[in-house]
């Protein structure tokens, strides 16, 4: 499986390349044809390969690469409501057994939602920072005047979170926040339903396993195809000044993952263990590097046990349910990601964002992240349930959100090491907390592997 990833990975990186190489060149193609009195032949051009073929005037287009991007487009969106609904019922239900564990789960769940609070603080304080100084304004031709509306009171997300049609909620994309609602309540009333749930837990389990197989499928074979098309697309249609914003969001939402992963679970160790830092930071290291890797929390799952109760000395009662519970619903790397590319898709679009929009995205970012599923692509695809949310809907943000979706891998698997790692400093502060640290193994610098090595030399 971690080869698989690997290569998925290499492949879409070669895609972007390729993509970026190739809209560099229609661009250059372009100016060259139109300089010399040949625009019917870039007209035939862009009419077979990159035209938009649901715009008027463009009935007879065959916009080849246009096509291929849509269809990966829509086969990620078909996936959100179903997806959306399990995890979080499934997400629900885990936490059902945190009522075993008293105040433990009381303090796993506060510190879950407090790293979250932090992380976003984080992202929309520094994303607000790129968007007020214009580095998410879109510049690119034609599109200087492009403008959004929100349409109503930002208020209203409240009560439109709130289904009055559960069916009517379950057949639209615009409506996931009703969707993460209606989850939330059926989980908790699984939860009362005690021994007479695990019918509907089953279901929602082998729904969300044909989801995952699915998007798997789709990120896997069509992915790179899809990533190069949307690439090179967007170059030849609007030109390279329109990939400027979006290195712009990637350069920014990657320090900013950094700056939490090196420098925020560090200090929060520090702080509610009252140990060193050091240990943690050098043990930690390796799960973060397989979570990179294989940009999947579940996969990361035994490795951060292993690590968690054998190098940094917490207790396996104390492990053993921070971090599954962790993976299903402590999601801070998402979080900063989906509220970066939330603010980068406003400027690009046109939306101003004010206050209470902010402090909307924030709180839809927390409730989005939760219960995301260790899938690949998985973040991004839930990010339309905030843009639904805040009513960032025009057609320049649907656009620049299918970007987001071509050039987001290297962000997700950076993302998935801070998760698993946030999972970690969590299960440290608990167990301190609740007396069930083994400080004399935490602070110990050889690690059991080394140990084994040693004896076996």
């Amino acid at each position: 499986m971690k080869k698989i990833k690997k290569n998925l990975t290499v492949r879409m990186l070669i895609a972007m390349a390729a993509g970026i190489i190739l809209g560099i060149a229609m661009i250059s193609l372009r100016e060259n044809l139109n300089a010399a009195g040949n625009g019917e032949t870039w007209t035939a051009i862009n009419n077979l390969l990159f035209a938009d073929i649901s715009a008027q005037g463009n009935e007879s287009a065959i916009g080849l690469f246009y096509i291929i991007g849509q269809l990966f487009v829509r086969a990620l969106q078909a996936v959100i409501v179903p997806m959306v609904f399990t995890s979080i019922v499934l997400a629900m239900v885990r936490i059902s057994d945190s009522r075993k564990l008293g105040r433990i789960s009381g303090k796993t769940l506060g510190l879950f939602l407090l790293t979250t609070v932090i992380a976003i603080a984080i992202a929309a304080s520094a994303g607000m920072l790129a968007y007020n100084a214009g580095l998410f304004q879109n510049t690119s031709i034609g599109l200087e005047g492009t403008t959004g509306n929100t349409g109503s009171n930002p208020l209203m997300v409240i009560v439109n979170a709130v289904p009055n049609n559960i069916t009517a909620t379950f057949s639209t994309n615009g409506g996931v926040l009703a969707v993460v609602v209606a989850a939330v309540a059926v989980g908790l009333a699984v939860n009362k339903l005690s021994d007479k749930g695990p019918g509907l837990t089953k279901l929602c389990q082998e729904i969300l396993d044909i989801i995952t197989i699915i998007l798997n499928f789709v990120v896997d074979k069509m992915g790179p195809l899809a990533i190069f098309c949307l690439i090179s697309r967007t170059c030849a249609s609007y030109g390279i000044a329109y990939l400027k914003p979006a290195m712009a969001y990637i350069i920014l939402t990657v320090a900013i993952l950094l700056l939490v992963l090196l420098l925020g679970y560090p200090t929060f160790v520090r702080i509610t263990t009252k140990l060193p830092a050091g240990p943690f930071f050098r043990k930690i290291a390796k799960v973060a590097l397989f979570g990179f890797s294989t940009s999947s929390s579940a996969a990361t799952l035994p490795l951060n046990l292993d690590t968690a109760v054998n190098e940094l000395g917490v207790k396996e009662e104390i492990a053993s349910f921070v971090l599954p519970l962790g993976m299903t619903v402590n999601m801070d790397g998402t979080a900063i990601m989906q509220v970066i590319a939330t603010i980068f898709i406003a400027g690009c679009a046109g939306y101003q964002i004010t206050v209470p929009t902010l402090l909307t995205i924030a709180a839809l970012a927390i409730v989005a992240s939760i219960g995301t599923p260790a899938a690949p692509g998985a973040g991004a695809v839930i990010l339309f349930t905030i843009l639904s949310g805040v009513g960032f809907n025009n057609e320049m943000a649907l656009m620049t959100y299918s970007l987001i979706l071509a050039i987001n891998r290297p962000i997700e698997m950076l993302v998935t090491s801070l998760n698993v790692v946030g999972d970690t400093s969590t299960a440290m502060a608990v167990a301190k907390s609740e007396n069930a640290l083994d400080v004399d193994a935490y602070l110990k610098e050889e690690s059991r592997a080394g140990k084994e090595e040693k004896a076996a030399a």
